[in-house]
């Protein structure tokens, strides 16, 4: 019999978002939404064309708003 482990999903997302790093790209992401216009619940999402995970800027040539689908689908491929 195997027993389930649960996680602690609020501890990792806790010590996720505190990250200095990840709060810096939070605040990245935001500013993008707000170049782009697009409000919250409208379905889309901004995608950086090179992720910020891999050196990717917010200039408004490494941004375009896409479905949040295709969006997900692409991941921070590059």
């Amino acid at each position: 019999m195997t027993t389930k482990r649960s996680r602690n999903y609020r501890r990792e997302y806790d010590e996720y978002h505190k990250d200095p790093e990840q709060r810096k790209n939070r605040s990245k992401r935001n500013q993008a939404r707000r170049k782009l216009g697009l409000k919250k619940g409208d379905g889309k999402e901004v995608d950086h064309k090179r992720p910020l995970s891999k050196g990717g800027g917010n200039g408004r040539k490494n941004l375009r708003a896409v479905s949040r689908k295709t969006n997900r689908k692409k991941g921070s491929k590059y």
